[in-house]
C-alpha cells in the first residue's frame, strides 16, 4: 500500500495542536484594509481554532498531523 498524500494547501493553511483541535489564520487581513479600525485588524492576526464540525475533514486531510 503506498503511503498517504497530505494535501498540501491544507498543510500550509492548518496546523493541529497537541491537544487534537486543529488552528488556522484569520481571514479579511489580505487588502482592502484602509477601511478596516485599527482594532478590528489587530484582533485578526490572533489565531482561531477550526469550527468543530470542520476539524475532522481537516484531519482527514493531513493523515501524519
Amino acid at each position: 500500500m503506498p503511503k498517504m498524500k497530505t494535501k498540501r494547501g491544507a498543510a500550509k493553511r492548518f496546523r493541529v495542536r497537541a491537544s487534537g483541535s486543529v488552528k488556522r489564520a484569520q481571514a479579511f487581513k489580505r487588502h482592502i484594509l484602509t477601511k478596516k479600525t485599527t482594532k478590528n485588524k489587530r484582533q485578526l492576526r490572533a489565531t482561531a481554532s477550526v469550527h468543530a464540525r470542520d476539524v475532522e475533514s481537516v484531519k482527514a486531510m493531513l493523515p501524519y498531523a
